[in-house]
């Protein structure tokens, strides 16, 4: 994320062109956009006439697309070498993932600038090659001690954003004593370990509410296999935003939860451990529909991508770990666990019983201290009796005696057994 001892991230930038300059720019941005999408076609025709496995070099792509860029689409000589630069390293980002389906294209107005030759940011106006100006509204002023590299132009939904990359320095990693353990399920995200336990309620029933929307919209305005809707203005932007909203609510969600735990695994000086789930979608497939389709909505893996850039962001070490048997395998003697309730596990072996999220929390970190060389220690909580099944099978009614926690989403509560001295996190604030 970034190279050795830095990070990557992206400093947002709004801007908004001056009213003499909109429609020159705009009509930059959709030149550039088509230049883009004939590149790639291009670039990748090239490979297979040439019996190319890798995307050619520099010099073979410049005399391929230079002087067509600039007198067929009209781009400035800077920017045609961004575009078939950019045309070029998206090729590759494909060709690295499998190459497999269509070739990918861009469908909204952009533009990629280089630090520098392609842009420049002074007195508050950001001066894009080519002679136009950008009035800058409003940016994030955390970062401004730190240089300005490439930048994205987009233009979307009637506002112009400016995306710029920086490069800042990783902070300090801290020497972690244990490891806070992350399960991913459907309905929260459990974090914690063989002394604490932390769960926070997903956003996947608000995001799946504006899917339904979308969805019953569709479904009304189609006749069989005609989809009247996609000719009708007014009901695809609807639907289009629906889809948006469900998209926002899991990201947010997600940056916020793994922010959480990030600051929780740094304050009490822990490393964090989650499932690889890179392999996942197999399994999808093979899940009742509306479970999958839940799944597949809750963004597992923006979840995984944001926990560890929150990680590196803080200083936090983490690690990945399989996740085979996570949630069946006993923690204390390694053997075959059997169900014994609504999500509760129980070995036959040594009687160790518990919640199938804290049977997997405990197992993610024994397998990331083997990793990381360190030694288990056995959990020895006394079972517990007396604790209602309802709140054992990870309801979001609080126990009873608490206050109700405030804010949207019920708040969140940990259940687990715990030794003398040990402590739970009880969150009574909505997390998104």
């Amino acid at each position: 994320m970034g190279g050795e001892g830095f990070l990557t991230l992206c400093a947002v930038f709004r801007v908004s062109p001056e009213p003499v300059g909109e429609p020159l720019l705009l009509s930059l941005l959709r030149r550039y956009r088509d230049a883009l999408n004939y590149s790639i076609k291009r670039i990748h025709g090239y490979m297979e006439e040439n019996g190319l496995k890798k995307t050619p070099g520099d010099g073979a792509v410049h005399g391929l697309l230079y002087e067509e860029l600039k007198s067929r689409f009209g781009l400035p000589s800077r920017i045609a070498v961004d575009c078939y630069r950019e045309a070029k390293a998206i090729l590759k980002s494909w060709l690295g993932n499998g190459g497999d389906g269509r070739l990918p294209r861009a469908r909204r107005p952009r533009m990629w600038l280089a630090e520098k030759q392609g842009y420049r940011v002074r007195d508050g106006y950001v001066e894009v090659i080519g002679g136009l100006r950008l009035k800058i509204i409003g940016w994030d002023r955390r970062y401004d001690q730190y240089p300005n590299r490439q930048a994205v132009l987009t233009y979307r939904s009637g506002k112009f954003l400016l995306r710029v990359a920086k490069k800042v320095p990783k902070p300090q990693p801290i020497s972690p004593v244990d490891v806070l353990a992350v399960d991913v399920n459907e309905k929260y995200i459990v974090a914690g370990n063989h002394r604490v336990e932390y769960r926070f309620e997903t956003a996947v029933e608000r995001a799946v509410r504006y899917r339904e929307l979308a969805e019953r919209l569709q479904r009304k305005y189609s006749n069989g296999s005609y989809r009247a809707w996609l000719r009708r203005r007014g009901i695809r932007d609807r639907v289009r935003r629906f889809h948006e909203k469900a998209r926002s609510i899991i990201e947010d969600w997600a940056r916020k939860v793994s922010r959480e735990i990030a600051l929780t695994a740094r304050r009490d000086g822990y490393a964090v451990a989650r499932e690889d789930l890179t392999y996942l979608v197999e399994s999808l497939r093979r899940l009742p529909r509306q479970h999958r389709t839940r799944l597949v909505l809750l963004g597992y893996r923006r979840f995984e991508y944001w926990l560890d850039w929150q990680c590196e962001k803080h200083g936090v070490p983490h690690i990945a770990v399989n996740p085979k048997d996570t949630s069946s395998t006993c923690p204390r003697c390694g053997s075959r666990l059997v169900e014994s309730g609504y999500r509760r596990m129980k070995c036959p072996d040594c009687g160790f019983e518990a919640d199938r999220d804290t049977v997997a929390v405990l197992n993610i970190r024994r397998k990331a201290l083997a990793r990381m060389g360190g030694s288990l220690a056995t959990p020895t909580a006394p079972q517990m009796t007396d604790v209602p099944p309802e709140q054992m099978r990870g309801t979001s009614e609080p126990p009873k005696g608490n206050p109700r926690p405030l804010g949207r989403g019920g708040g969140q509560w940990a259940t687990v057994s715990l030794n003398e001295g040990d402590h739970v996190a009880v969150f009574p604030f909505p997390l998104y």
